[in-house]
């Protein structure tokens, strides 16, 4: 079985011997090159084209967050594992989207490194349960974030004319009564309606009542 190429990027030396070290006395594993900060990361990543690069986050001259971006846009088969002495959100964050497979606190376990390298360089994210937790929380943020700015996008391109009639329609009012109400044709109603329906991608006005009891436009119904 082939082994496993590692380059190593650290600007502390003696973290770099010790994580060689302890590579180096794998079966599955071999060190076949060091780099003390992004730029010479990019270069070894050139010349040596390693299986799997272990990136500090933070360097001098160039950070490993940017350092990963550039080496994945050239190689983006090299499996790239950030380290990191802290566990901050927004550098875990950027790290995989600039495509590290993985990000590990150096303060981890032994065992459970070699574990996680291993499942890295076949695909599996290499990120300590933790870690997970918070990736996970901030997904599930984003979602909730999406979500509203969808609703606000949907409700901020109807017009006060057009939110008016979809609610007094939702609210179970017909073309003639909600004409009557604001006092205007039933072929505006039915204009608007047609309007309503096309901006909020619907087909009847069942679903636009359905949006609109969903979004808190009106109550829903009562239950009997």
């Amino acid at each position: 079985m082939s082994k496993i190429r590692v380059l190593l990027v650290d600007d502390h030396s003696l973290f770099r011997d010790g994580l060689a070290r302890i590579l180096d006395s794998q079966m599955n594993f071999e060190v076949i090159g060091e780099a003390t900060n992004g730029i010479e990361a990019i270069a070894e990543a050139h010349k040596l084209k390693p299986d799997l690069i272990l990136m500090d986050v933070s360097m001098p001259v160039c950070d490993g967050l940017e350092a990963t971006q550039r080496i994945k846009h050239d190689f983006p088969q090299i499996t790239i594992v950030m380290q990191t002495v802290s566990d901050e959100n927004e550098k875990l964050f950027e790290a995989i989207r600039n495509g590290a497979q993985g990000y590990l606190l150096k303060s981890i376990r032994r065992e459970e490194m070699l574990s996680l390298l291993q499942g890295a360089v076949h695909g599996e994210a290499a990120i300590s349960p933790s870690m997970a937790g918070r990736m996970l929380e901030e997904f599930r943020r984003l979602d909730r974030q999406a979500a509203f700015e969808t609703v606000e996008e949907k409700n901020s391109i109807l017009t006060e004319r057009e939110k008016e009639v979809l609610v007094l329609v939702a609210s179970g009012a017909s073309n003639k009564e909600t004409a009557d109400k604001l006092n205007v044709s039933i072929n505006t109603v039915k204009s608007h309606m047609r309007k309503i329906l096309d901006k909020l991608h619907l087909s009847s006005r069942r679903q636009a009542a359905s949006f609109a009891q969903r979004e808190g436009l009106i109550p829903p119904p009562r239950k009997h």
